[in-house]
């Protein structure tokens, strides 16, 4: 205890620590900004895509071309009246949505945008992220639970056992990818696929029906249709969030949307590249931000798409796919990869070579 009260007293003396935390603080913030602005544009995306399969405007009157509309619900969502209900736990009614607030924005706290772009470039970024996707789930707990209603406490329910079974296959995904790159940081796993054939190098070509399994528990993680069971209004009159208002709700909102972006940058960092472009002579090549970004976009799409138009799953079959589909599929898969690199050491030599 003694030296932890002598760092304390030692530490504000010394200015160096200073000039280490103005920049991080600056690129965090920096981060954090364009993570909600890209947000809003996001949800505009998603509601035009939406609309356009139905043969509908979507939003089209709040600024030009209906581009404010996702401020305008802003302002409206934080202006509301926040509504507690009673008999509820107030401290953890109120706690949930800023966990899963905070839980959903930190994780990309180490995802690399570009060469040497990223708030911190730790060695174990992978099992970072793994770590904070998995704490998300006790702010839909909490939520659930503390709001004192069945229909919330059901709901909560569904999500925890939905979310937990799609981790164990995104876990086993992510460890295919670990063995051919044989890191677990995420720049490197990027640089992986930099091998001047552009996305000849991916890892979605060798590892595709992986890509896909990690693309369907990413909807399923998420709570995005056709695995929004968590949150059916049919069934549970939006469940977890139901007794949530005003500022509280977006909170929930903004995670959950967030969590679909880091979904899509993950998607991006192990299976397409990265800030890579597919073709080295492409145009734009030497913006890596660029690339990045638009493979988030579309993801995203992708992910618009599967919500207009694929029929929402019942509950036994969205388990039994995460439980007797998935589960054997990515275990069989990482023991064919790892007995592959292993009878073969030349192939993996050549998924390593990015080391020289």
């Amino acid at each position: 205890m003694s030296e932890f009260w002598t760092f304390l007293s030692t530490r504000p003396t010394d200015a160096g620590w200073v000039w280490w935390l103005i920049p991080t603080v600056i690129q965090a913030l920096a981060v954090l900004l364009t993570l909600l602005l890209a947000q809003a544009f996001l949800m505009y995306f998603d509601r035009k895509v939406w609309a356009a399969v139905q043969m509908r405007k979507g939003p089209n009157v709040v600024g030009p071309f209906g581009l404010l509309q996702s401020f305008a619900d802003l302002f409206k969502f934080v202006f509301k009246e926040i509504i507690i209900p009673a008999g509820v736990n107030k401290v953890v009614f109120i706690l949930a949505p800023m966990l899963t607030f905070v839980l959903a924005l930190v994780g990309w706290a180490v995802i690399p945008v570009g060469p040497g772009l990223m708030v911190s470039d730790i060695n174990v970024g992978i099992l970072y992220l793994f770590a904070i996707s998995s704490l998300g789930v006790y702010g839909v707990i909490m939520g659930g639970w503390a709001s004192n209603s069945k229909y919330a406490f059901l709901g909560s329910l569904r999500s925890a056992a939905q979310m937990v079974s799609y981790e164990v296959s995104i876990g086993f995904v992510i460890i295919t990818v670990l063995l051919l790159v044989g890191s677990v940081n995420l720049s490197e796993i990027v640089m992986s696929q930099s091998r001047g054939a552009g996305f000849l190098n991916w890892h979605f070509i060798p590892l595709f029906p992986m890509f896909v399994v990690f693309f369907i528990s990413a909807l399923a993680e998420t709570n995005r249709p056709p695995f929004d069971l968590p949150e059916a209004e049919s069934e549970l009159v939006a469940g977890y969030q139901v007794e949530y208002s005003s500022t509280l709700f977006l909170m929930f909102m903004i995670g959950e949307l967030a969590n679909i972006l880091l979904m899509c940058a993950m998607l991006t960092i192990l299976f397409f590249g990265g800030w890579h472009s597919p073709i080295p002579w492409a145009p734009l090549e030497s913006v890596p931000i660029f690339w990045f970004c638009a493979k988030i976009v579309f993801f995203f799409f992708m992910f618009a798409m599967v919500k207009a138009i694929v029929p929402r799953y019942r509950y036994d079959q969205l388990m039994r796919i995460g439980w007797k589909i998935f589960l054997p599929l990515t275990l069989s898969w990482v023991v064919l990869v790892a007995g592959v690199l292993i009878m073969f050491p030349d192939l993996a030599a050549h998924f390593q070579s990015w080391r020289n």
